[in-house]
């Protein structure tokens, strides 16, 4: 079979998804209701229970409640990696508090703790970890400096589902509260969509009230409550910001799959490892002892003695068909993020963003697609096959 090209990402959405979908549209009860309610029970279930999960239109819904719910306000600091995607610091700046960037490890790509402790001020408020990639932060040594300085954790999980940390799994690993992402390339999806994750019962509440409008009542106990659906009070000026049934529906089926999703994208690391292993590549870290990795992407780095640089590598992949992306460039190399950080250096971030590159793996790709990859990744490094 021959594969003239390979996208960067293509959803794995099945006849289960369909239906689901179908049978929501049927129901006649397209936004948040019964489905949604469902989804935050299941969610909260698979990991491990002893939390509450609140349904939310985004990872970036999920993180502004999160910081809403912790009192963060202007005056405030907020710890962010600069390796991250902008929506990480840009909630911070949703409340009035300051973004304080922080490097990475360019070998795990994810926050250093003593980069993070480097970093605390009288004004700090939260730290905000980020698995890159899948790949878990050293949560106990995090939970540890938090609580050294009575501050809280809020966890960008939107690379990490499902992943652990000593056996904890990501949502219950040391974090306040945990934000996941189920955007279209994330490891399920519902199209658009999150999820805020939290023990505490005071946050998951403030989070339901804040997630629409600060109405003191669920948007779907107004409607099944035997009281008037119009009997309630606004305590808040909340956000709109609720999940749909319809997307609530496509994730109970695509939880359903999530560990079937994490042997799958496992599987496809450890090929690329193999394929890879005799090229001038910096393959992808693997989890801490003790952790699990979800491989939400898989990521090279470019040494300095590879025979080509890394944008000629990526003009070489994308000339024979091979979807690929960049995961990221620097926050504090962005206009809007330069003033929170100036005379500031980040050396690592800087070095990681010169030499990588994101390959495609994705759950529904196809044995005959990896074998493209890696045949066009030898190529164009001018392997033997």
């Amino acid at each position: 079979m021959t594969i003239a090209a390979v996208p960067f990402f293509r959803p794995s959405i099945g006849d289960k998804e369909i239906e689901a979908v179908t049978e929501c549209l049927r129901s006649g009860w397209l936004t948040t209701g019964p489905k949604t309610a469902a989804f935050e029970a299941a969610f909260a279930e698979y990991l491990g229970g002893g939390v509450e999960a609140i349904a939310v239109n985004s990872a970036t819904a999920a993180l502004h409640l999160g910081l809403e719910a912790l009192g963060v306000g202007p005056g405030d600091e907020v710890i962010v990696p600069t390796l991250t995607f902008t929506a990480t610091a840009e909630v911070v700046r949703y409340m009035g508090a300051k973004p304080v960037l922080v490097d990475v490890d360019a070998t795990t790509l994810c926050v250093d703790v003593a980069d993070v402790a480097a970093a605390i001020t009288p004004r700090t408020k939260v730290i905000m970890p980020v698995h890159f990639a899948g790949r878990m932060c050293d949560m106990t040594a995090l939970r540890a400096l938090a609580d050294a300085h009575g501050l809280h954790i809020l966890d960008d999980a939107a690379h990490a589902l499902p992943a652990a940390h000593q056996g904890a799994t990501v949502g219950k690993c040391g974090a306040d509260i945990t934000a996941f992402s189920f955007y279209a390339n994330k490891t399920m999806t519902t199209g658009e969509g999150g999820m805020l994750v939290t023990a505490n019962p005071a946050l998951a509440a403030r989070a339901r009230v804040m997630r629409l409008h600060g109405i003191d009542r669920d948007v779907f106990n107004r409607f099944t409550d035997p009281r008037a659906g119009w009997a309630y009070d606004v305590v808040a000026p909340g956000f709109k910001y609720n999940l749909t049934d319809i997307a609530s529906a496509l994730g109970l089926v695509q939880l359903g799959r999530a560990d079937e999703f994490k042997h799958i994208r496992a599987s496809r690391a450890a090929r690329y490892d193999a394929a890879f292993a005799d090229l001038p590549l910096i393959l992808p870290p693997h989890a801490a002892e003790g952790d699990s990795h979800s491989w939400h992407l898989y990521i090279v780095q470019l040494p300095a003695n590879a025979p080509v640089s890394r944008d000629a590598f990526i003009a070489g992949l994308k000339a024979e068909g091979i979807g690929i992306s960049v995961h990221y460039r620097p926050l504090h190399q962005m206009t809007v993020w330069k003033p929170f950080c100036e005379g500031a250096q980040f050396p690592q971030a800087d070095l990681v963003f010169d030499r990588c590159v994101t390959l495609p793996l994705f759950m529904a790709m196809t044995d005959a697609e990896q074998d493209r990859v890696i045949e066009v990744v030898r190529k164009v490094l001018g392997a033997a096959q």
